[in-house]
């Protein structure tokens, strides 16, 4: 019982993954023009400009994801606590 639902989880993955791949075909044709276009050190710039707009979401995500594990480890104690 245990292996099909693995085996689920995983055709569950592939399936989304396969779904999502033609998303990473969307670049924007004039964009990429552009960005082969500027010079070696305008090329850094885009990509650290990438990177710093990129941190803050990152940042974010993970102070949610992290309170979210803390605040629910926190309720189950209270929840083990209080059944006692």
């Amino acid at each position: 019982m245990r292996l099909c639902g693995k085996f689920r989880l995983a055709f569950l993955v592939l399936l989304v993954a396969l779904w999502t791949a033609p998303v990473f075909a969307q670049g924007c044709a004039m964009c990429v023009a552009n960005a082969k276009a500027t010079p070696k050190e305008g090329q850094r710039a885009l990509n650290r400009a990438i990177l710093v707009m990129l941190a803050p979401p990152v940042v974010i995500m993970v102070f949610g994801f992290t309170f979210a594990i803390r605040y629910g480890k926190r309720r189950d104690r209270e929840n083990d606590s209080d059944s006692r």
